[in-house]
């Protein structure tokens, strides 16, 4: 499995079977924190769920659409990001990415989106990337605005959560903005 290094003490670490437990663990113990801003949350009820997304991730992998990374603090697991909707024909993809509550505002989370971005630039060789947020989640947009990427529009009423539609910000960073600002 793909292991990033940020930094000594945090990694992020392509999640397999045997991370089951953890993940299952952090998602029970920040459900309400969570269920806020990420709707699939509430499809987790047990390890078995956990599991179950995992080898749904392995599967999206090995079709070369997706990764899912743990980020793990020292041993413990403590938040995700992900590529998704990696598309090969036009050398883009999408990251998204969540974190206990206890280990928000510490910088984790900039630092292990800093990480992906450098991995896929450098050495998927992707020419876009794109981050999607909540308008009303203002952490999470924090982290593209600190990394350079470009605030690119809006998405009107774009995603349904718990029976209403959101309005979605698209943010945007090209290789040629990364290597000028990294």
């Amino acid at each position: 499995m793909l292991t990033l290094m940020v930094e000594p003490s945090l990694q992020l670490r392509q999640f397999d079977r045997s991370h089951a437990s953890a993940l299952f663990q952090v998602i029970q113990s920040n459900r309400n924190h969570l269920r806020l801003w990420i709707s699939w949350i509430d499809g987790i009820h047990s390890q078995q769920d956990a599991e179950a997304y995992i080898l749904r991730s392995l599967s999206g992998f090995a079709g070369r659409g997706e990764a899912h990374f743990g980020i793990w603090n020292g041993p413990a697991l403590v938040g995700s990001v992900t590529v998704e909707r990696l598309d090969e024909q036009n050398h883009s993809a999408e990251i998204g990415y969540w974190l206990a509550q206890s280990h928000t505002g510490k910088g984790i989370m900039t630092k292990a989106v800093r990480t992906l971005i450098d991995y896929l630039f450098m050495e998927l060789r992707l020419h876009r990337i794109e981050i999607r947020c909540e308008k009303e989640n203002r952490a999470s947009q924090a982290v593209p605005l600190r990394l350079g990427f470009r605030l690119e529009g809006q998405l009107r009423q774009a995603y349904l959560k718990q029976g209403s539609y959101v309005d979605i910000c698209i943010y945007g960073l090209l290789a040629a903005d990364w290597s000028t600002i990294h």
